[in-house]
């Protein structure tokens, strides 16, 4: 008698028409897909659920990917290359980054060769094992450009999960909140997963993505299945990145 109460719903077939602005599916340029074939597989994945249009989001990571906005663009039309040779011009991609908070980032930020999101914003990310020292100095100087800081998947970081309060922090700091839709099940393990659905009931997540990195992780974005009372509290979120980025 409570199956009505258990029922689910894959989240996929919210996500028709929707925006990702975080994914890492150019090629050859991070940790994401690593050939032209592998990022058109992937964007012929996304669009058998409705998904066609994309800001990509390589890295720009010091010592790991030192990626510019010319490397960034050059890995762009090696794949818009690929898809007029295979006649696929369904897809709308563009390009930003997600920016770790390094030393390395401020001198981006004063030489403003950041690639932010539709120019308004810019998605930033720290390690998972503790905060970026000058996590809060980036902050202020972006936004006194001003461009307004989307913190990429704040459930991941592993060092906030114990101390709740400072979410509310980077909140009054003035940086958004971009869920990844992958932390909605145990993909990143029962923690993140914990995280991520407090800060969708506390409402404090502003936009999201699905930060696809492979097929694997695709192919788990298409089982997820979700409570209604879930993708009621989602609904919005998306619609909001959809507003704001579509």
């Amino acid at each position: 008698m409570f199956q009505f109460f258990s029922k689910k719903y894959f989240l996929i077939d919210y996500l028709e028409g929707f925006t990702d602005i975080h994914n890492h599916i150019l090629p050859g340029i991070d940790d994401g897909a690593k050939t032209p074939e592998e990022s058109i597989s992937l964007l012929k994945g996304f669009k058998e659920f409705g998904v066609t249009n994309f800001i990509a989001t390589p890295h720009i990571m010091s010592g790991y990917y030192p990626n510019t906005p010319q490397t960034i663009k050059a890995s762009l039309a090696l794949l818009q290359n690929e898809l007029k040779s295979n006649n696929l011009d369904s897809f709308t991609i563009e390009v930003a980054a997600e920016h770790m908070v390094d030393p390395y980032f401020e001198s981006i930020i004063d030489t403003k060769t950041f690639m932010p999101l539709k120019e308004d914003f810019i998605l930033i990310e720290m390690s998972f094992l503790q905060e970026s020292i000058n996590f809060k100095d980036a902050v202020q100087k972006l936004n006194h450009l001003p461009i307004s800081p989307i913190l990429a998947h704040p459930e991941r970081y592993a060092f906030v999960h114990n101390k709740f309060g400072d979410y509310q922090y980077y909140k009054e700091l003035g940086t958004f909140f971009q869920l990844n839709l992958l932390s909605l099940c145990n993909y990143y393990g029962p923690e993140v997963h914990k995280a991520a659905l407090k800060l969708l009931d506390a409402n404090m997540y502003n936009f999201v993505g699905s930060d696809v990195h492979n097929s694997r992780q695709l192919q788990t974005l298409k089982e997820i299945k979700l409570p209604l009372k879930t993708i009621e509290k989602l609904k919005p979120i998306i619609e909001n990145t959809n507003y704001n980025f579509g």
